[in-house]
Order: C-alpha cells, then sequence, then structure tokens
C-alpha cells in the first residue's frame, strides 16, 4: 500500500510539476510589409509570448487577390499561411494592403483582420486604420485576432480588445482585455498583468 500511495504522489508531482508548452507565433509579413514595424510587433508580441519569431516577408500569394476591389481576400491568406507552420504553431500575416471577406450577404467585406477561431492563422492590414495612431492601432487588431486564434469569441464589453469592429473603427475606444477575456488568455499562458 505504502508503494502505491508513494506511487500515486510521484504521479500528481509529475503532473502538477509539467507547464504546458506555449504555442510559437510566427510573424510573417506580406508584400513590402516595412522591416522595422515588424520587428516592432515582435518586440511587443515577445512581451506576451517569448516564443514569437519573425519571418522574412513573402510575396501575397496570387491567388488571394481580389481584382474587382484592388484587394487581398483574407480567407485566402489563411488557407495559405496556415500550410506554413506546425501544429505547435499560430501564423500571424502583416499587410500594408486592403484585405477583405465574405461577411453575410456581402461577398467582399473590407476587414482590418481576420483569425480562425480557434486556429492556427490570422492576418492584420494596417490600410483602414487611423494615420495619427497606426501603430498603436495595428497592435490593438493583432491582439484581437491572435485572440481568436485562441478561441475568444467577440466580446460585448466596449473597451476590449476582443470587441466587434462592426463596420467602424473603435481601436480609440479599446483600452485592454476585460477580465474575461484576460482570465482565459492567461489559461492560455499569455503573460498578462
Amino acid at each position: 500500500m505504502e508503494k502505491f500511495v508513494t506511487a500515486l504522489l510521484l504521479m500528481f508531482l509529475l503532473l502538477s510539476c509539467k507547464e504546458e508548452k506555449r504555442k510559437v507565433i510566427v510573424i510573417q509579413p506580406f508584400g513590402n510589409f516595412s522591416e522595422t514595424d515588424a520587428n516592432r510587433i515582435l518586440k511587443e508580441i515577445k512581451q506576451l509570448n517569448p516564443n514569437a519569431v519573425l519571418s522574412a516577408n513573402i510575396p501575397f500569394p496570387a491567388e488571394a487577390y481580389y481584382k474587382p476591389r484592388n484587394r487581398y481576400r483574407a480567407e485566402i491568406l489563411l488557407q495559405y499561411l496556415k500550410k506554413t507552420i506546425g501544429k505547435d504553431s499560430v501564423v500571424i500575416g502583416l499587410s500594408l494592403l486592403d484585405i477583405s471577406t465574405k461577411k453575410g450577404e456581402v461577398e467582399d467585406w473590407g476587414v482590418m483582420g481576420l483569425g480562425y477561431r480557434p486556429g492556427n492563422a490570422c492576418v492584420v492590414s494596417c490600410f483602414r486604420l487611423s494615420k495619427q495612431n497606426k501603430q498603436e492601432q495595428f497592435y490593438k487588431v493583432a491582439l484581437h485576432e491572435l485572440g481568436h486564434t485562441e478561441g475568444l469569441p467577440h466580446c460585448p464589453t466596449q473597451s476590449c480588445l476582443m470587441r466587434d469592429a462592426e463596420g467602424g473603427n473603435p481601436l480609440d475606444d479599446e483600452k485592454d482585455f476585460c477580465n474575461s477575456c484576460k482570465k482565459f488568455l492567461q489559461s492560455k499562458h499569455w503573460a498578462l498583468l
């Protein structure tokens, strides 16, 4: 009996000490996305997950181009990106150019970002962001889309980064993740205070 209790105790200790591995976040710039801006995003994301890495710029896949509106289809970019990473990774595409997706009856809805929920790929674009605080807004969109990849839905809290843009740009009103979204992301090993 003593050996059985000792074995159970040892198994419990091993299981409780085992830390779940964080996903690797692969930052993938498209086209002529600035190396300086990509490195800034890398530095910010590394504060949440030190396993973030930056890949070299790649061209947009030709099949993602939507000629009638001169922009790129986000869902095709996601399909392309998700083929480039491993099982324990998530990839975030960075774009200067406009992106769009189908939304309800609208065939080509312009978006700031799109991410699978849950999933391993998302893409963000700075095309629709405010010129005066584009860097801050771009990072907020990146966090929003990465939140979707972890499984977070849109949040009803108006100041939460997971709020639905609903066709506008409410990013200046969004301050942080709400407590509920923050707890969820902390359970996924995000380094949030």
